[in-house]
């Protein structure tokens, strides 16, 4: 066995030194790995570090009440109880879990044991489906100091139940979550609207305002989505320490706390909205039931004060049930709201186009006045029907067409020689079929199709009001350009014609009918419609008052509105200057809707307000149309075409302070069908006064 000696084991000294660079280069990458993780990642390091113990709470704030003018609430926040666990508080025993899941699963219906539960609806509104157990332990495992909802707004005696156990159940608690309540439910539900949660493509540009997607809602239609900045609020704000389970240890920042959002009084008047809707479909469902048949599948009334513009009333038949809404969109409900061919979700006072007949004579007569095609003394050849030779353009001479009066199957001979007055209270179509496109020598120079569309803008058609509320339609005033754009057709001489009492391609939302009648009624003033009448805080402090706005005045000479046109036999264009409507128009134009009622022989709504206690002045109408919905039920028979049927009135007539229109689809003649629901609104609204002059309150 041999010997090993010191020397055998000495190192060579190239070796030492390759030990000691490397060594060196080990130490200087710690040095370097350290000097990175200090100086040039400290920062992220340190952020990270307290995101592990800093977590930022959004505090709920309360969304705002919406009123009618006269304190009736119509939205509102009420409570909703919410049986949830805290897993963290839950007993250490598992015997005694199970027994607490056992007591609790019989007084709520949650089972114990059931399915599974997708992670990230865990902390959503009471997901249906899993039981107790499967609720808590994934709860559990995420965040255990995080109260999971079991069930959701349940009934206060199960709530009282669930609290007074509750001393012997650890972990079980009950919480109050507010959610959207609307007294007046179906009655309002078309201007009011209901709230939904935070749409995902949404979410991020939500978050920066400061709302929570998945537990934060917003407003979907009515006000409570054109309000929503109002009516919202701000949300609070905690930032907190907590532990590795999620526990809340204090507060790191000076706690921000939420701000409610301002209570809305509309201009709404609940009783006369109530009423209102009570007439409309006591006259649907009338005449539904004498033709044995739906005939009449919507229709819509809305009565505004045509000085300030204050909509007191705006019913839209079929509507819908907002409080189904309350806390979730059902999605089969939604569904069939939606395949409804009646629209209900659809306000049809502002979203509906519709071809508004002889209530659109209204801007004829005004513009045939105003620009001295007729003269209020001149007498107009009326007969039953009128042979005109339509023309496309000055070298066509077209065919003959026969364009009949209203009066035609009563009496073919027609109304005779009438006044320009009379056409109006007569609503005669072959009058104004000559005020508007011309005829011979007797008209040689009609209104036109360019001048026309000028008047019935500037009554309230072709755009939008303005009014707050979402969906609002522009309705369609046709000129040459858009038939041959839309229809590659030239514009005819029968085109004029036919726009001229309100058909053919003119359509018209029910609201634009009112504010032309609106607009006559008011002399020429055309006031913003609108909804809301004040803001207020939570503490009840007026911070936005009414104040009535003038949209336009048609006879204002500093701010005209008629563009003029200039015509070179049958080819007119628009010029660049602008004229007002004379004062003596629109003053005539009322006392033919006032000899609409006044009249005896002819007058149109002489039935409905002959006899009426208070002096009110109108103009009823009856439109032709075919669209898909008639299509498809085969009513649209050449020669005879379903009808609309169409009212506006306004009263004193002296002194207007309400103007009322009803609109009814597939309704038939005007003065029949729409004008008793508008003679019945206008007495609802005189018996509503006297009763708050008689008490000593009024709005």
């Amino acid at each position: 066995m041999s010997t090993s000696t010191p020397s055998d084991f000495r190192t060579e000294p190239w070796r030492v030194m390759i030990f000691y660079f490397a060594a060196a280069d080990v130490f200087s990458l710690l040095l370097f790995r350290l000097f990175n993780l200090q100086v040039f990642e400290g920062l992220n390091w340190q952020v990270r570090a307290e995101d592990n113990f800093t977590r930022e709470i959004s505090v709920p704030t309360s969304r705002g009440i919406i009123y009618d003018r006269n304190g009736v609430i119509l939205a509102r926040n009420v409570a909703s109880y919410n049986v949830v666990i805290t897993p963290a508080y839950l007993p250490d025993d598992q015997a005694d879990i199970q027994h607490i899941y056992r007591e609790l699963s019989e007084i709520i219906g949650v089972p114990v044991n059931s399915g599974t539960v997708d992670e990230a609806k865990l902390f959503a509104t009471c997901v249906p489906g899993p039981g107790i157990a499967q609720l808590v332990e994934l709860g559990n495992s995420l965040a255990p100091y995080t109260p999971i909802p079991m069930s959701c707004d349940v009934d206060e005696d199960t709530a009282r139940i669930v609290r007074e156990r509750a001393v012997s159940w650890p972990g079980v608690s009950v919480e109050i979550d507010p959610i959207r309540d609307y007294p007046t439910g179906s009655l309002t539900a078309n201007i009011i609207g209901f709230l939904g949660p935070i749409p995902a493509t949404q979410a991020d540009a939500y978050e920066e305002l400061g709302f929570v997607a998945g537990r934060d809602k917003i407003g979907y239609a009515g006000v409570e989505n054109t309000l929503q900045d109002i009516l919202a609020g701000t949300n609070g704000k905690r930032v907190v320490e907590v532990d590795v389970a999620g526990q809340v240890l204090r507060n790191l920042e000076e706690p921000i706390a939420a701000v409610p959002g301002r209570n809305v009084r509309l201009t709404i008047d609940a009783r006369l909205q109530k009423a209102a809707e009570g007439v409309l479909l006591n006259e649907i469902n009338g005449w539904n039931a004498y033709f044995g048949q739906i005939r009449i599948s919507s229709g819509v009334t809305i009565a505004m004060n045509p000085k300030t513009g204050e909509v007191l009333a705006m019913v839209s038949y079929p509507t819908y049930e907002n409080n189904r809404f309350a806390r979730f969109i059902p999605a089969y409900y939604y569904q069939q709201l939606s395949e409804d061919p009646r629209h209900p979700l659809l306000n049809n006072a502002i979203s509906s186009e519709y071809p508004p007949g002889s209530v659109f004579k209204l801007s004829t007569a005004t513009g045939s006045l105003n620009e001295g095609v007729v003269t209020v003394d001149q007498v107009i050849e009326a007969p039953g029907q009128l042979i005109l030779e339509n023309r496309y353009s000055p070298n066509d001479p077209g065919r003959e067409q026969a364009f009949v009066d209203w009066i035609y199957d009563e009496n073919p001979a027609g109304f005779g020689t009438i006044s320009f007055l009379r056409c109006i209270a007569y609503s005669s179509n072959v009058c104004f079929y000559k005020l508007g496109g011309g005829y011979k020598d007797e008209i040689p120079e009609g209104l036109g199709i360019l001048r026309l569309g000028e008047y019935a803008r500037a009554l309230g058609y072709g755009a939008v009001s303005g009014i707050e509320l979402p969906g609002e339609a522009d309705g369609l005033i046709p000129d040459p350009q858009w038939k041959r754009i839309n229809q590659g057709e030239n514009w005819s001489t029968g085109d004029t014609y036919i726009a001229s009492v309100g058909q053919g391609y003119v359509l018209g939302t029910p609201l634009q009918v009112l504010m032309s009648g609106a607009t006559i009624a008011n002399d020429g003033k055309l006031m913003q419609p609108t909804i809301v009448y004040e803001e207020r805080d939570d503490e009840g402090r007026l911070l936005k008052p009414f104040e009535p706005r003038l949209k336009w005045d048609i006879t204002d000479p500093d701010t005209p509105m008629i563009t003029d046109v200039e015509c070179d036999g049958d080819y007119c264009q628009l010029l660049e200057t602008k004229s007002p409507v004379d004062p003596y128009v629109v003053e005539q134009v009322q006392t033919g809707m006032r000899l609409a009622v006044t009249d005896t022989l002819y007058g149109t709504l002489n039935n409905i307000f002959g006899d009426f206690p208070i002096a009110v002045a109108g103009k009823t109408g009856t439109a032709e149309y075919c669209d898909d919905v008639a299509l498809a039920a085969s009513r649209c028979a050449f020669g005879n075409w379903p009808t609309h049927s169409w009212t506006i009135a306004y009263a004193p007539y002296e002194d207007p302070e309400i103007v009322i229109m009803a609109f009814m689809y597939n309704g038939g003649e005007g003065a029949s069908v729409a004008g008793p629901v508008v003679g019945k609104v206008m007495e609802a609204y005189f018996e509503l006064k006297a009763i708050d002059l008689a008490e000593g309150g009024g709005n």
